[in-house]
């Protein structure tokens, strides 16, 4: 054996030891472990020292060590006989498909001294299969599979830490199909080399202590940033893939909605671990979006913002071998378009018998959820929904031992949660290397069907481009999240107790959009908060006040157009449309509500300091209704979120449940937000000449300096 090839031998039996310790704390199936062996070492080399692999368990466990036994017994127990009688059979179906076929289409059996990287080929005819069954399978000819062997754990992690260049090339064994592919043919594959694993939970070298979920203390200072960005970076790393039986389970339909992740994603694991093939869908229906009030849930901004987020989560999904089917939920007649109608179309085209969701907690789209669960369910389709979108599960809130005094408040709603505890918050859940693929795909439209980023056009033809300084702001994916998560918790975090109201400087973490569609989930934001040496009160509260906000939304679902305090809609209000136009476009003079209000326009986003400025601004001294300015946040806000901007319009418009007692003069918080004008100099440019002293107070200035600044 070559030095290269030696090494390289070495190299996988180490780690296929550190896979026996994963099996031995019952992290990985046995099946899975021998699969994998097989895969690593290749058929000979594991009849000759797997047994010996395995030695060391039969001190430490031998019922597991008489399992593996069992499995390998299995899998070997093949006669030189049987192999005789195959080849025989294999030259057999050669022959009769050499006569029928040309001769182009001639093939030879790899001899022994063939190159490995030149690529030979069996001639054999398709093998029709299942429906369904979809699993990378290994091309072993001469072996029996085993058909008993679980779907539970077909696919492995692989970690970057052990990954090494190969030391061998990789034989193949490809498969030229004359016949054509019937319905439910599953392609043979070639299987890669094992390069290296890493475990669901973080990777630990050998001799540390392993800890299960539920023992982990929530107190405790967890491990955060290295080992969980080096999980992250394993996504889309080499995929190896694992055998699977001939008749594979009917598809699992993974319904996304505003959980667009492969990290921390209950539903996405919930998937693997019924071990059938995935198939992730993503189903536009903006009737069901909006509800049945003035919510605005899909304005402009947010939608575009969707699009460039299903685009990047999609090509996260193909990095991982799999895709994102798109549907447009559709209707008969003039009945507006129905998930559920799609759901149904979709398991009677795929077959699925299951269908997994993380839940999202409006009313209108809980009690959809709760239609299309009922009907499933009646139709003998299990519909399961996972809890994720928030810290806390909104309908699980209970005010019993707390009281209604106070209601509204932060400090009230987490005394509520304190009082009536839920479950455990856990650990955050790592993002698969891989998901197993269906025979076939079901028939999807594109993502630009969906009308979701669809642009005006001028009289001339030519389109106007909205949200060219939106794409120039953000980066929409899932890595644009985790990476403005690192960048604040090692520099902003330590400045926002007391200055996340300015809006000269980078304070804020700008996370709010990716939590909003579930790029980033509040779990995996408070595991990485908790991991930094300062830990901001201020900053963990504002995760607590998005959940309240969600309470409240159930509570009252009409939040978003009616007022929460009756009295208050007795009061006299402008109709002022200039003065409203003119809040919206930034044109009211008052120099640090047009720049916020410019900020808001060009990139879809201000600080929560800004937001309550033009909040107060325009309902204390324009006296123009709420409601206009929630409207108009829901249009331009990259992170529209109908409850959250409801709780704080109304709050604002002293009609919510916890409403302000204060007003904010645009000058006064000028003063706090943006002492030197740096903030107004970006957003209105034609202010950038006048003095520091005068920047805000542009009135004052002389006829002869306003002149000189243009």
């Amino acid at each position: 054996m070559r030095p290269s090839a030696a090494s390289g031998a070495e190299h996988s039996k180490a780690l296929l030891r550190k896979m026996l310790r994963e099996v031995l704390v019952g992290r990985e199936d046995p099946e899975g472990f021998f699969a994998m062996c097989v895969s690593a070492l290749g058929h000979q080399e594991t009849r000759s020292q797997f047994l010996s692999l395995i030695q060391p368990l039969f001190t430490a466990n031998s019922s597991l060590h008489s399992i593996l036994t069992s499995i390998y017994k299995e899998y070997f127990s093949e006669t030189e006989d049987d192999e005789l009688k195959l080849a025989l059979a294999l030259s057999l179906l050669e022959t009769k498909d050499h006569q029928l076929s040309t001769p182009s289409q001639e093939s030879r059996l790899q001899q022994p001294g063939d190159r490995p990287n030149q690529r030979s080929s069996v001639q054999l005819p398709a093998v029709s299969q299942p429906q369904g069954s979809s699993h990378t399978q290994l091309a072993v000819v001469g072996r029996k599979e085993n058909t008993n062997s679980p779907q539970t754990e077909p696919w492995v992690k692989v970690n970057p830490q052990h990954t090494t260049r190969e030391t061998e090339h990789q034989k193949s064994t490809h498969v030229d199909k004359y016949n054509k592919e019937t319905p439910g043919t599953s392609q043979i594959v070639c299987v890669s080399r094992l390069s290296g694993l890493f475990s669901k939970q973080d990777t630990v070298e050998e001799g540390d202590q392993m800890m299960d979920e539920g023992d982990l203390n929530q107190s405790e200072k967890p491990k955060r940033s290295k080992n969980r960005r080096q999980r992250r970076k394993g996504v889309g790393r080499q995929v190896v893939g694992l055998p699977c039986s001939p008749s594979a389970p009917p598809p699992v339909l993974l319904w996304f909605r505003r959980d667009l992740r492969l990290c921390d994603n209950p539903a996405l694991i919930g998937s693997l671990e019924v071990g059938a093939p995935v198939i992730p869908v993503f189903i536009w229906s903006p009737e069901e979006e909006e509800g049945p009030g003035t919510t605005v849930a899909t304005g402009g901004a947010c939608k575009y913002w969707l699009h460039q987020a299903l685009s990047c989560f999609c090509s996260s999904l193909e990095r991982i071998g799999s895709r994102l089917v798109f549907l447009k939920a559709n209707g008969e007649g003039n009945e507006v378009g129905s998930s559920l109608r799609t759901l149904k179309e979709l398991v009677k085209e795929t077959g699925a018998r299951t269908v997994l969701a993380n839940a999202v907690y409006e009313p209108w789209l809980k009690e959809r959820d709760d239609v299309v669960g009922s009907a499933l369910q009646k139709d003998g389709v299990e519909c399961k929904m996972f809890h994720s979108y928030c810290l806390r599960d909104p309908y699980s809130v209970s005010t019993e031992g707390v009281g209604l005094r106070g209601i509204g408040s932060v400090s009230h709603f987490m005394s509520c949660c304190r009082q009536n505890p839920g479950y455990a918050l856990g650990v955050p859940l790592d993002p698969p290397v891989s998901l197993p693929t269906p025979a076939h795909w079901p028939q999807g439209v594109s993502l630009d069907t969906l009308g979701l980023a669809r642009m005006p056009r001028r009289k001339d033809g030519t389109t106007i481009d909205w949200a060219a300084n939106i794409r120039k702001s953000w980066d929409f994916g899932e890595e644009g999240a985790h990476a403005r998560l690192e960048a604040f918790l090692h520099d902003g975090v330590y400045r926002y107790k007391k200055e996340s109201g300015r809006a000269d400087a980078p304070n804020t973490s700008c996370l709010s959009p990716y939590l909003h569609f579930g790029q980033l989930s509040p779990r995996w934001l408070v595991w990485d908060a908790k991991g930094v040496r300062c830990r901001p009160p201020k900053f963990q509260r504002k995760l607590a006040w998005r959940d309240l906000a969600y309470w409240q939304l159930t509570l009252f679902p009409d939040i978003p157009w009616e007022s929460l305090r009756p009295p208050y809609k007795a009061l006299w209000w402008s109709s002022d449309r200039g003065h409203l136009k003119a809040w919206q476009r930034g044109r009211t003079g008052y120099p640090l509500v047009d720049a916020a209000m410019r900020q808001l326009w060009l990139t879809g986003w201000m600080n929560n300091y800004m937001r309550h400025v033009v909040a107060s601004f325009l309902i204390a001294y324009l006296h123009l209704p709420w409601q206009e300015g929630y409207r108009w946040f829901q249009d331009t806000l990259v992170d529209a979120d109908v409850a959250i901007d409801a709780m704080m319009w109304q709050n604002g418009g002293m009609c919510g449940l916890d409403h302000w007692n204060f007003v904010m003069h645009p000058v006064d918080a000028s003063m706090t937000c943006d002492p030197y004008g740096s903030y107004v100099r970006k957003w209105c440019p034609e202010l950038a000449d006048l003095p520091d002293e005068l920047i805000h107070k542009p009135w004052k200035c002389p006829a002869s300096m306003l002149r000189r600044a243009g």
